[in-house]
């Protein structure tokens, strides 16, 4: 390991296998907090008419993508960690619906249902 410390640093190179002018100009790569990035930069005109570099930094080692778990098992194992395997473990009582409320919703439907006889 080098002594010397290349962080916030780094170095561009012409790049000479350039085929496509969506390929870049310019590559090479630096080093931001300990982390080491590819960079590459296309050579651009602004509408003014002056010349700048548009750069593209990617990390040199990809960290996998997080596995994500289908929502039916994200569900399923978040009961499991409750100590149940879905509604079995649930009470019979729903707080925000009492009874009279029930008997009420019950009541309008037959209501409604007298209109149509």
């Amino acid at each position: 390991m080098s002594d010397y410390d290349n962080n916030l640093r780094g170095a561009l190179f012409k790049n000479d296998r350039k085929e496509k002018d969506t390929h870049p100009d310019y590559k090479g790569s630096c080093e931001i907090d300990g982390t080491e990035f590819w960079v590459s930069a296309w050579i651009k005109q602004s509408k003014a008419g002056a010349k700048f570099m548009s750069l593209s930094f990617e990390a040199k080692e990809k960290k996998p993508p997080a596995r994500q778990r289908p929502k039916d098992e994200q569900w399923q194992a978040g009961s499991q960690k409750r100590g149940g395997g879905g509604f079995d473990d649930m009470d019979d009582d729903i707080p925000f619906i009492t009874a009279s409320a029930d008997m009420d919703m019950q009541s309008r439907h037959a209501r409604r249902m007298e209109r149509y006889k």
